[in-house]
């Protein structure tokens, strides 16, 4: 068991798109994820930090891009998603603060 700092350092925030609000009809919740967390302690931070039980954790990392600004190229970080389904009768109101 990990103390709740080092939970939060797992979850970075919420995710809100239209595509994660289609997969919240699923009960599935989506977060962005530290880049090197595994599921395993993505299900122990999300079932710790929201009193819910996790069926399943699907991950995706996402490759930044790399953009221009003001004449100088640069890189978006690479950021890692993860698809958080909840059992039956739990879930996360991800709209308010934790």
């Amino acid at each position: 068991m990990t103390n709740k700092a080092e939970l939060y350092d797992v979850i970075r925030k919420p995710i809100i798109t239209e595509k994660a609000t289609m997969a919240s009809e699923h009960g599935a919740v989506v977060f962005e994820v530290a880049i090197d967390a595994n599921k395993p302690q993505i299900k122990e931070a999300v079932e710790t930090l929201f009193g819910v039980k996790v069926k399943a954790v699907n991950t995706a990392i996402t490759k930044g891009k790399t953009k221009r600004f003001r004449g100088t190229a640069g890189k978006r970080k690479d950021v890692k998603k993860a698809y958080v389904t909840l059992e039956d009768g739990n879930s996360i109101d991800v709209s308010t603060g934790l």
